[in-house]
């Protein structure tokens, strides 16, 4: 088990990083939220979670302890593997999981691609009693604020992609414009938006 890495961010994309290593390129799959807080050239620390099967080794990252916890426990659940937990993640928080869990919130689970209604209901039965209440400090007070996190998050993964910071507000002003109010989708979706934005 590979608990984490600690080095130099070398590389960041839309689906990870390569975090350097004592001259190491060890590439970490992450959700878009954990990619805005790295800095290409700095260095990080990345919890991380080895995921080995009899073709692959693959390292996926995460902002903090609870989320590799969170992604972890998701995965005892039947038919949720390591992509469909991260896309879990990339939709909701970890306390946001929390509450739709307990609060056997099917609409919320189903926003994320690959879980269909009868996958929520499995996911809910599974781990109602096992993935606990929110532990954020003031979980439920931060819920409307996430709303807006979008922002800053689509923003920085633009800028560690190489792209300038007036040209990442622009894209995500852009972004925002389109959704005029409505419903806001995943960030990864958010991302993608953006950069074809960029690229016209």
């Amino acid at each position: 088990m590979i608990a984490f890495v600690s080095g130099r961010v070398a590389a960041a994309g839309p689906d990870g990083a390569v975090i350097d290593v004592h001259g190491v390129g060890l590439a970490v799959q992450c959700t878009p939220a954990t990619l805005a807080g790295l800095r290409v050239g700095e260095q990080a620390t990345v919890p991380t979670s080895l995921i080995v099967r009899e073709d692959s080794l693959t390292l996926f990252g995460f902002a903090d302890d609870d989320e590799r916890a969170v992604f972890e426990m998701l995965q005892t659940a039947s038919g949720v593997g390591p992509r469909l937990a991260l896309a879990m993640l990339a939709v909701h928080t970890p306390d946001a999981l929390r509450r739709a869990v307990s609060a056997e919130d099917l609409n919320a689970l189903t926003k994320v691609p690959g879980i269909g209604k009868k996958g929520a209901q499995r996911i809910v039965l599974e781990l109602r009693d096992r993935l606990g209440a929110p532990v954020g400090a003031a979980a439920a007070e931060r819920a409307p604020a996430a709303s807006e996190a979008w922002r800053e998050q689509v923003r920085m993964g633009l800028v560690n992609l190489g792209w300038s910071g007036r040209d990442a507000d622009a894209a995500v002003d852009a972004v925002a414009a389109d959704l005029d109010g409505a419903e806001t989708p995943p960030v990864a979706t958010l991302l993608k938006s953006a950069l074809r934005k960029l690229s016209r």
